[in-house]
């Protein structure tokens, strides 16, 4: 009883919309969220106050070994938007090309690309507030606006699924539809490079490299995986497209961020291993297809996801080392076998 008691009193104190507008889904756990986040909230405030000093003055965010170990223990929310821009090097582009985001939406018409991204408009969170058609204004139209102008941008990509919700979590955190383009580029073009390609090869190439990271550090699954004749992409797939959104809870997710646009596309394997490591026991305990797949679902829930800051810690020591040079290596021998595949 004092439980259920001790549950719906946190239930009446914290919000049923979380503060980026996300309904909390049924199963919520609001007395571990609120326990929680009262810890959490004592390492924002610090945290804030030593931002607030790093960036006084107003100029440019300058990369440093300062920055990076600040970036890794969380950049508050009131500075994240001016923080990604220039680790980035989205705000440099965006200097270099005034009024290029606003000539893209004036640009000729393309129906087909139109078609594509209207299609997912209503399929792009759902249980967000601010994105129902009703709501004022309804982020919809600045959605769609940053989708069009970087397919008129990067014709090669022109719209791929998965890019919808990353723009979307941009658009939540800069409530700038240019920063939000200038952000996506910098992902889509830099960052990632060919993971929302027409062959997705990029993305296709990263699945494979974890697979092989997986064989080296945790070999246990990736003979549960071999013997089961199991492809990492029915698995992850969703971990790289939407870089973890809608897979992990949001201030994980925008903690992963801060330090995937600051040191690139390596932090998307660290999340991925630690993920698995944690679990391994949890996934050996696997019989079928299905249930692997299950397993894999199961994991990215619980305290050990929502509690971002011991998460993030965690990324950074359980995984070991992981050279970019190493990375790269992977990277190539895995291409190679996938562009013999053909």
């Amino acid at each position: 009883m004092e439980s259920a008691g001790r549950a719906q009193a946190a239930r009446d104190r914290v919000p049923r919309i979380d503060p980026y507008g996300f309904e909390r889904p049924e199963d919520f756990d609001y007395a571990a969220y609120e326990e929680f986040f009262s810890t959490y909230l004592a390492i924002l405030t610090r945290r804030a106050i030593k931002w607030s000093r790093l960036l006084k003055g107003g100029g440019g965010v300058q990369k440093s070994m300062t920055l990076k170990r600040y970036i890794r223990k969380g950049v508050p929310l009131e500075h994240r938007a001016r923080v990604w821009m220039g680790v980035s090097g989205a705000q440099a582009q965006m200097d270099r090309n005034p009024g290029y985001y606003r000539h893209l939406l004036q640009g000729e018409r393309d129906d087909s690309l139109e078609e594509a991204i209207r299609t997912d408009m209503n399929r792009t969170f759902p249980d967000n507030v601010r994105f129902r058609k009703g709501s004022e204004p309804c982020l919809q139209r600045t959605l769609y606006n940053v989708l069009l102008a970087y397919g008129h941008h990067n014709r090669g990509v022109g719209y791929c699924q998965g890019m919808n919700f990353i723009a979307g979590y941009l658009i939540l955190v800069t409530k700038s539809e240019e920063e939000s383009f200038w952000l996506l580029d910098a992902l889509v073009g830099r960052i990632l490079p060919d993971y929302y390609s027409p062959s997705m090869l990029g993305l296709k190439t990263d699945q494979e490299v974890l697979g092989e990271l997986v064989r080296t550090k945790l070999p246990a699954v990736a003979a549960l995986m071999d013997s089961h004749g199991l492809l990492w992409t029915l698995v992850v797939s969703r971990w790289f497209i939407c870089l973890f959104v809608d897979v992990l809870p949001m201030e994980t997710v925008l903690r992963i961020w801060d330090c995937l646009f600051n040191e690139g596309s390596k932090i998307i394997f660290r999340v991925a291993l630690t993920l698995i490591k944690q679990h391994q026991a949890l996934i050996l305990e696997a019989t079928s297809v299905p249930d692997i797949c299950e397993k894999f679902k199961e994991i990215t829930r619980g305290s050990f996801v929502t509690e971002c800051h011991t998460f993030m810690q965690k990324i950074f020591s359980e995984p070991g080392s992981l050279s970019r040079a190493g990375i790269a290596r992977l990277r190539e021998r895995c291409r190679a076998r996938l562009l013999a595949q053909g």
